[in-house]
């Protein structure tokens, strides 16, 4: 039978946000205890008095987190260079035995204009194609066959480089994903090859999203 420091210790974990605040002291224990009373009482099936929700929140010990992983820190330390490409447009066409030949055509096409901004990504039934916006009508063009599901106009692209190592740093994407999502920004995609990592979000919010990322170095 479950007791409340364990089903405390299930609902900080199910929310990493609350459990970070919980380990910096940010958060009132009294009023956090009242808001987890109904439903540490309904996993316990049971009646439970704040006051020992209080206590089991005062002895909880997170496992060491990742934001005070010294490797993730150090990663964040060497990031490189934060690219910041404006005026991207997003295609998602619907997965066909065709779609692959009029890939090659646009590829064919951009490795001949270098300087063009382009990312690509296949999922089971669809992929997305992120191309300067001065080409969203060849994109047309190439895939005029193929069905589109979604256009976006008007986004940017803000690329990081990672430290070589990064695939070995357990929670660095976390890290990245939860400063976005404290300044409210949403993302529209994220791509990521080996050493190198690149969100796209509208335009509007390109400024917030940079000022988020480069905040992770210091």
């Amino acid at each position: 039978m479950k007791t409340v420091a364990q089903s405390v210790e299930q609902i900080l974990k199910a929310q990493p946000f609350l459990e970070e605040a919980l380990q910096r002291s940010i958060i009132n224990y009294s009023a956090l205890a009242e808001e987890l009373q109904p439903e540490i009482a309904s996993i316990l099936k049971k009646p439970v008095k704040t006051g020992a929700i209080m206590m089991a929140l005062r002895r909880y010990q997170s496992p060491v987190g990742v934001s005070n992983n010294f490797k993730i820190k150090n990663a964040f330390k060497n990031l490189g260079d934060i690219t910041v490409r404006s005026n991207i447009s997003a295609f998602t066409f619907k997965n066909t035995t065709t779609l692959v030949n009029c890939h090659g055509e646009l590829l064919s096409y951009v490795s001949e204009n270098t300087h063009l901004f382009y990312a690509f990504t296949r999922g089971i039934l669809e992929s997305n194609i992120m191309i300067s916006g001065s080409e969203a009508t060849k994109v047309k063009t190439f895939f005029k066959e193929e069905t589109l599901i979604v256009q976006r106009e008007g986004l940017a692209a803000i690329s990081v480089q990672l430290p070589q190592d990064n695939f070995k740093v357990a929670g660095l994407y976390y890290q990245i994903f939860k400063h976005l999502a404290w300044q409210n920004i949403a993302l529209y995609e994220v791509v990521s090859t080996t050493n190198e990592f690149t969100v796209l979000v509208e335009e509007e919010l390109v400024e917030q999203a940079f000022a988020a990322i480069k905040n992770l170095k210091v």
